[in-house]
């Protein structure tokens, strides 16, 4: 099949490569901007890249949300007089307004597609943004989170789904892994920038990734795996032969994913039923993908990363390091170099040997943490020690962070994204990232409270949660690297 051919009836099938969804038509402009942009992406690898890098906005978007409460919690909690619980309130709400995104995003990425979705999660983050800029008491504060948050759990599910649906077989791993690459930016920036601005002007600056994603998504094709699930087969057939290059011949993918798409329909239907309804989930084909699906984004928070992450300048101030805010940063560099080395591990070493050994790390890390805290406890202040002590707690840190970046911290997506059936992506997926940020907003409400509470203690949990993952993985979760999203769906049957 050759995207230069014409179909029988004369149209050309590169017009509609830029479809967002039922809802959008072109204008004679959007036509004259999309041939441009069609120009550009002559080379598959290169669109695909391209199209990745735009949706990645989202993700640094988030990841700047996650990142913005450490540096800032001294500034707002000195200038709105707020209380350590409500700070942890402040914390915790983008979590909550994450779950509401959640419970909307798998309906609204089937509905309006994938561009579609992260075109209106744009718009509530940076209302979020300048409502917290521009705060006076805490209650444009928690506004503004929560919107932050929507808009977030809308991005969290459907960029890795829409990074896994356009990439080819042999990059999808690299690629999906580049949604926590971004996520990992996003918080570096957040401590890098807390370090020279205040909070009203953080937040400010927090506008800028959305801002720039609303515009780059008129350059990128819709998902074709969306668009084939829609019936929409001559924008299908379009947008994947703009992401695989004009050149190449795609016509043994486009089968596969006919054929799998009249399968689930056949199989869903039961009569004249074509819906999908929770009771569906009862089929093992259902159920066991959703259950490694969730069973990884649960256990990726229970293993306490956000509550580290959100409060890292508290944990280290609390291990007797002066600059904390420096050290957090040092933190998020770490964080970015060991996502960036997970990115190129991905499609090399596989998804379960990167999860095992990542989850290994991050348990003997945690462990060494908390033990450090023990000791700090029980040594004296103005001894050797103390200073050993404070050395520990930190190399157990970083130790955590990198161990997590290898593997734990972006391999959930990509695994959620790949195994779940595209019949059932937007119910199912909904479910998964709803219980993701349900748990997340559990750590991160209790996290700083544990830490007033027990430092040791604390990590003492981590601990525990972070060795179910490595059992969890190594008796459930299936190896994906090298297979394509049919195959691996079908593997379920």
């Amino acid at each position: 099949m050759s995207f230069r051919d014409d179909t029988e009836d004369g149209r050309d099938l590169r017009k509609p490569f830029l479809h967002t969804g039922s809802w959008y038509k072109m204008g004679s402009r959007q036509s004259s901007m999309m041939s441009s942009s069609a120009q550009f992406l002559r080379d598959g690898s290169i669109s695909v890249v391209f199209c990745v890098l735009v949706v990645a906005l989202g993700p640094i978007q988030f990841g700047f949300t996650c990142g913005y409460s450490s540096p800032t919690q001294a500034g707002i909690v000195s200038d709105l007089k707020l209380s350590v619980s409500e700070f942890s309130i402040f914390g915790s709400l983008a979590n909550v307004g994450a779950m509401v995104g959640a419970i909307a995003s798998g309906q609204m990425a089937e509905y309006i597609g994938r561009k579609g979705s992260l075109m209106i999660a744009a718009i509530p983050n940076i209302i979020g943004w300048l409502a917290i800029s521009f705060s006076k008491d805490s209650s444009f504060l928690f506004m503004g989170r929560l919107l932050e948050g929507f808009g977030v759990g809308v991005i969290s599910y459907t960029v890795p789904v829409y990074i896994a649906e356009i990439a080819p077989q042999n990059m999808r791993g690299s690629l999906g892994s580049v949604n926590q690459l971004s996520v990992t930016i996003g918080i570096m920036l957040a401590y890098l920038l807390g370090l020279f601005v205040n909070w009203r002007v953080l937040a400010i600056l927090g506008v800028l990734p959305c801002t720039l994603l609303i515009p780059g998504l008129f350059f990128i094709p819709e998902s074709p795996r969306w668009l084939a699930k829609m019936g929409m087969t001559e924008e299908f057939e379009a947008s994947l032969q703009v992401l695989r290059g004009f050149d190449t011949d795609i016509t043994t993918e486009v089968n596969e994913i006919k054929v799998l798409n009249e399968t689930d329909r056949s199989v869903a239907s039961s009569g004249k039923r074509t819906t999908i309804r929770v009771a569906d989930l009862k089929r093992r084909r259902y159920w066991f993908p959703l259950m490694i699906g969730i069973g990884l984004l649960v256990l990726q928070q229970l293993s306490g990363i956000n509550g580290v992450l959100f409060y890292s300048s508290k944990i280290f101030e609390s291990a007797g390091i002066s600059s904390s805010n420096v050290a957090t940063f040092g933190l998020g560099v770490v964080q970015v170099f060991a996502t960036g080395v997970n990115t190129w591990l991905m499609d090399r070493a596989g998804r379960r040997l990167l999860l095992l050994v990542s989850s290994t790390g991050m348990t003997i890390s945690l462990l060494l943490v908390s033990v450090a805290f023990y000791l700090e406890g029980i040594v004296s202040k103005d001894s050797y020690m103390y200073s050993i002590v404070g050395i520990l707690s930190l190399v157990g840190l970083v130790a955590l962070v990198i161990s997590f970046s290898l593997g734990v911290g972006a391999i959930p997506w990509v695994i959620m994204s790949e195994i779940l059936p595209v019949n059932i992506k937007g119910l199912a997926g909904s479910i998964a990232t709803l219980l993701n940020w349900l748990t997340s907003w559990v750590v991160t409400m209790t996290a700083n409270l544990l830490l007033t509470w027990s430092t040791g203690g604390t990590f003492t949990i981590y601990t525990m949660t972070s060795a179910l993952i490595i059992a969890f993985v190594a008796l459930w979760v299936p190896e994906t690297r090298g297979r394509s999203l049919e195959e691996i769906q079908n593997s379920f049957r």
